[in-house]
């Protein structure tokens, strides 16, 4: 895959770009504890992904098409994953505890870079490919985007909610185009890079573009999984993507910083 083939790169964001800094229940059970809600966290973390299933499943795209929100999408799920985990708590106690996650996970204090990310964006911005974040999520990206110093590398910012659709349904990725203001892009010069299959990887092929997969799993595991997946376009890390844009364009890989 030639970065001089193309013209527009997008990523996903959790798993891809950035990650979390503790696991959601062990976040929960810190913010829970300061309002004095003291929870075991392997009940937290289950309840977080039953409660998370339940809504995703309920109200999709957080809420938008229901007329839900996403505010209120995630304060239901904080609620109900506390009150599965203890009983009788407050709903005022929780409503602050809720309101306090959904800004901290704005925060770098939720947040960190994958391995590779800074120094693959500055590659790309230096080869002059546009480039952008196609994500399943709510508006408060852009924040964090912002918040982690990353947002100034794209063109374009996609949020499901901010579009009103997910991935992987192309016309997300139509959308990336389109807001790209790239003059005569075709699908052949996209690429989208992301840690889901199906999501990212399918979304993204049955949309016409490029696609890389991050998975840090041995090949045989994901293809036996997902045998659409082009063992070629399946990388460990954003590092080794990089190494790889290097390596087939005869650059010198010391100048960077690989």
């Amino acid at each position: 895959m030639l970065i001089s083939r193309l013209r527009l790169i997008t990523f996903d964001v959790t798993g891809t770009l950035l990650k979390f800094r503790s696991s959601p229940s062990q976040q929960y059970g810190e913010i829970g504890a300061m309002y004095g809600i003291l929870c075991d966290n392997n009940t937290l973390s289950a309840n977080f992904k039953a409660h998370w299933r339940k809504m995703t499943k309920e109200h999709p795209n957080f809420g938008l098409h229901t007329g839900l929100g996403w505010e209120r999408w995630w304060n239901m799920v904080v609620k109900g994953t506390f009150k599965d985990s203890k009983y009788d708590l407050d709903d005022k106690k929780l409503d602050a505890v809720a309101s306090h996650l959904i800004e901290v996970y704005k925060s770098s204090a939720c947040w960190q870079p994958c391995y590779g990310v800074k120094d693959l964006l500055s590659y790309i911005r230096s080869k002059g490919v546009a480039m952008g974040v196609i994500s399943n999520f709510d508006p408060r990206l852009h924040s964090i985007l912002m918040n982690m110093k990353l947002r100034h590398f794209f063109q374009l910012v996609l949020t499901s909610y901010d579009v009103g659709m997910e991935k992987p349904d192309p016309r997300i990725f139509q959308e990336a185009m389109f807001i790209s203001k790239l003059k005569n892009l075709v699908p052949e010069e996209c690429l989208h890079i992301g840690d889901k299959a199906l999501l990212d990887y399918s979304g993204a092929k049955a949309s016409g573009w490029n696609a890389v997969l991050i998975d840090d799993r041995q090949a045989a595991l994901i293809q036996n999984k997902y045998p659409d997946v082009d063992p070629a376009h399946v990388f460990s890390s954003l590092y080794d993507l990089h190494k790889h844009f290097v390596e087939t364009s005869n650059d010198k890989i010391s100048s960077h910083t690989l």
